[in-house]
């Protein structure tokens, strides 16, 4: 059976700084668990997020939702600046394609 705190976004990398891989949870970002293995270091911060998610509970507070759960529109506003807003839209027309479609693709990169 899957938990709620299995739905969260994990990832463990190497640290240079610290020497070892460092376990981290996307929803809780100031959360991480040092470990000399990655197995070590993802099943640290597991833990970690569990422990906390279970005090969360009992105190009453709300738990993030996880982002693999979350709905999502498709639709976000970012501001450019003009000349970068020219030189794309320059480019969708050029292809025939909508301004949309251009950042679209470039986000998706």
């Amino acid at each position: 059976m899957v938990s709620e705190t299995d739905k969260f976004t994990y990832r463990v990398t190497w640290s240079e700084e610290d020497g070892e891989f460092v376990g981290i949870c996307a929803e809780f970002p100031s959360f991480s668990w040092l470990a000399v293995s990655p197995d070590e270091a993802l099943k640290g911060i597991r833990s970690v997020i569990y422990d906390c998610v279970q005090d969360m509970t009992k105190n009453g507070e709300e738990v993030p939702k996880p982002i693999a759960t979350r709905q999502y529109s498709g639709k976000f506003m970012v501001r450019i600046p003009p000349e970068v807003h020219r030189r794309l839209a320059t480019q969708a027309a050029e292809s025939g394609v909508s301004l949309n479609r251009i950042a679209s693709s470039k986000l998706a990169r």
